[in-house]
């Protein structure tokens, strides 16, 4: 089995830990490989699975009723405006490095939704520069 390494936001791993606290799974190596599995046969639907209990782990957490309403977003939309929303929130409340921190971690800097966003928490730091918010 080969290993890589790979760094996650401090979000992230405090989220995945408490997972493993729970004992949703056995260890992190365990969600770890879960998730990358999952992912990869949400992408390419011929993907054989290796990981141990892959299909035990995913009906209990009971992903398969979890999808689509997960895909569309919260309010029925896609997950850009869900991010939209995101940043207007950090944006009205001064969190610029939260706001910049939930980009970084989503996006690749190059994406159109990307810059889109960016310009998006702009408008909120000079609207904050020429007055209070």
């Amino acid at each position: 089995m080969a290993k890589d390494t790979v760094r996650y936001p401090d979000d992230v791993v405090e989220e995945i830990d408490a997972l493993v606290e729970d004992g949703m799974f056995e260890s992190k190596s365990e969600f770890y490989r879960f998730s990358a599995e999952y992912v990869l046969t949400l992408v390419n639907p011929d993907h054989e699975v290796e990981t141990f209990n892959f299909d035990e782990i995913k009906s209990e957490l009971r992903i398969d009723e979890q999808v689509q309403p997960g895909a569309i977003g919260t309010d029925g939309g896609t997950f850009f405006l869900d991010a939209v929303i995101t940043i207007r929130k950090y944006g009205l409340r001064g969190n610029y490095e939260a706001a910049e921190r939930f980009i970084d971690t989503h996006y690749d800097p190059t994406d159109q939704e990307c810059l889109i966003l960016e310009e998006l928490l702009g408008t909120y730091r000079d609207r904050a520069g020429g007055q209070s918010v």
